[in-house]
C-alpha cells in the first residue's frame, strides 16, 4: 500500500480484499461465493492465470488439466483450496522494504513492481499472486493475477498488538510533524477530514470481512484513513519550507506509510490468531 503510487490503489486494494475475505472464507465465517463477490467488488471482475511472459514459472498442480489458462477468481480459489490451501498472506512491499516477501526473485520482483501481491499458503508449497490492471475496450475493468510460484518461508511481520502500536506512534510523528508546517502551507481540507474522522473513530464499514477480531478492524480502519493522509500529504506544495522542515516531513511520511502498511498487513492475517482479542 504504497500511498504515493496513484497507479497501485485499485490493485492494492484488490489484494487487501482477497485476502481478508479469503481468509474469512477459509476459517470459515464466510462462503466462498461471499467471499469472492466481495472481492471484486472492491475492483472490479479478477481472473487468474499464469503470466504469458513466464509460463515456466506456473507452480506445478495449479493449473489443472482442461482449465484453459485464465480462470475467474472464484475457481482459482476452490483450486487452491483443493490442493490445500490454509491461508492467504497479503504482501505490500516496496523497494527497500519487502514486506510479506519471502522470495524467490522472481516473484519478489514482481510484487514490488505491482506494489502488492499474496501469498496462498499451502501444505508443503506456496502459491504467489500478483495483481495486475485487466483493461479490455472502453468499459471492461478488472484485475487479473498472475500466478506464480512462491516460497513457503514466514515472512519478517509484526503482530497485530506490535503492528498498532507503531501505528499510533507514527501517526502522532506525522501530525505533529504537519502541524508544525501549517504556519507556511496550509493543510488541504481532505487531510484535515481524514484526521478528523480518525478523531472521532470514524462511521466507515470495517474494511475486513466477518470473523476478525475488533482490534483488526479498528486497525485496519485507522490505516485506511492513513494511508489517504499519506497520499494527500505527498501532494502538498512545499514552497516556503526550509530544507529542514522538508526532511522532518518525508521522514515522517515514510515512516507513517511504513506503518500503515505493516497494520494492513498484520490486521488481514489476523484472523487466525489463537489469543482472543482484549
Amino acid at each position: 500500500m504504497d500511498a504515493g503510487a496513484d497507479r497501485t490503489v485499485s490493485t492494492c486494494d484488490a489484494a487487501t480484499a482477497l485476502c481478508a475475505w479469503g481468509n474469512a472464507w477459509l476459517a470459515g465465517h464466510v462462503g466462498l461465493d461471499e467471499a469472492a463477490d466481495a472481492v471484486e467488488k472492491a475492483a472490479g471482475p479478477q481472473i487468474a492465470g499464469v503470466s504469458p511472459d513466464r509460463p515456466d514459472a506456473s507452480p506445478t498442480g495449479f493449473v489443472l488439466p482442461g482449465t484453459g489458462g485464465d480462470v475467474p477468481l472464484r475457481r482459482a480459489l476452490a483450486l487452491l483450496r483443493a490442493e490445500g490451501m490454509t491461508s492467504l498472506r497479503l504482501a505490500l512491499p516496496v523497494a527497500g522494504d519487502p514486506l510479506g516477501l519471502t522470495g524467490p526473485a522472481l516473484f519478489n520482483r514482481a510484487a514490488i513492481d505491482a506494489g502488492c501481491a499474496v501469498v496462498a499458503v499451502l501444505a508443503d508449497r506456496a502459491v504467489g499472486l500478483v495483481p495486475r490492471e485487466d483493461l479490455r475496450g472502453s468499459s471492461y475493468a478488472g484485475v487479473r493475477w498472475e500466478v506464480s510460484a512462491a516460497s513457503d518461508g514466514r515472512p519478517d511481520v509484526p503482530s497485530l498488538p506490535e503492528a498498532d502500536r507503531d501505528l499510533t506512534m507514527a501517526m502522532r510523528e506525522a501530525t505533529e510533524a504537519l502541524v508544525t508546517v501549517n504556519d507556511v502551507v496550509a493543510v488541504p481540507r481532505e487531510i484535515a477530514d481524514e484526521l478528523m474522522n480518525l478523531r472521532s473513530g470514524g462511521a466507515d464499514e470495517p474494511p475486513l470481512a466477518p470473523g476478525y477480531p475488533p482490534r483488526a478492524q479498528r486497525t485496519a480502519a485507522r490505516a485506511v484513513h492513513l494511508a489517504t493522509v499519506v497520499r494527500l500529504a505527498r501532494r502538498m506544495e512545499a514552497r516556503g519550507l526550509s530544507a529542514p522542515q522538508m526532511r522532518r516531513r518525508d521522514e515522517a511520511l515514510r515512516l507513517l506509510d511504513r506503518a500503515v502498511r505493516r497494520a494492513v498487513v498484520s490486521a488481514c492475517g489476523s484472523v487466525f490468531d489463537p489469543v482472543p482479542d482484549r
